[in-house]
């Protein structure tokens, strides 16, 4: 199985999520950097939106920028023209697929917001891909390694050494890690350098989603 992560990695948005973070601190007149938004990048999105709001912040308001974020995002994915899938995205998934390898997608997104993106694209379990799964269907989302494991349970992987985990967050590495996948690929398509990739645990970086199932040895 490969478990691949959703923007940045297999979708395009033109950096949706980083100008729908700061409109939605915005609008609560809190505000973040764009290192301190790379940083959260990857997180489930309260947690990421907890910490970019800082300390001190009640709960209640958190669930409101949250909840402000999710229309957002939802409003993007379905009208923006900038939304496409990453470049050799679905070709990708059909090889791994042919050669009877299990395709699955994770995200620190809710799943109102997969929704909109994958009928967007046309991704279709059963078609495109075999699984999906959203931060808010887990216990713990990334870095913990809880909606890879789900995934597993799902599409019946036994064991973890035969699972792939792909994403362009350090968080998607630390979470292929503390899985104990097989695999554990950054990209660099993404919000973060192959340098910044460089320093967490991985076991290969590539550069292109048409890299991978060669590097997994999936034959042409």
């Amino acid at each position: 199985m490969v478990v691949f992560d959703m923007a940045g990695t297999t979708v395009y948005d033109g950096d949706a999520v980083r100008s729908c973070f700061r409109a939605a601190l915005a609008d609560a007149d809190l505000s973040a950097t764009p290192e301190v938004i790379n940083a959260v990048m990857g997180l489930p999105k309260p947690e990421a939106i907890r910490r970019l709001a800082g300390p001190g912040v009640p709960p209640e308001r958190i669930d409101a920028i949250h909840d402000d974020f999710v229309t957002r995002m939802k409003r993007h994915y379905e009208s923006s023209p900038n939304v496409r899938e990453a470049e050799g995205a679905s070709a990708t998934f059909a090889r791994l697929r042919a050669a009877g390898v299990k395709v699955a997608l994770d995200t620190g997104f809710s799943r109102p917001i997969v929704d909109v993106l994958l009928t967007r694209l046309g991704w279709r379990h059963g078609q495109t891909i075999d699984a999906s799964v959203t931060s808010d269907e887990v216990l713990r989302g990334r870095p913990h390694p809880d909606m890879i494991l789900h995934l597993m349970r799902t599409l019946n992987v036994g064991e973890a050494s035969s699972v792939a985990k792909i994403g362009d967050t350090p968080v998607d590495l630390q979470q292929g890690s503390a899985a104990g996948c097989g695999w554990v690929v950054g990209i660099t398509s993404g919000t973060h350098t192959r340098e910044q990739l460089a320093r967490l645990p991985h076991t290969h970086l590539i550069d292109r989603l048409a890299e991978l199932p060669g590097l997994l040895g999936v034959a042409e």
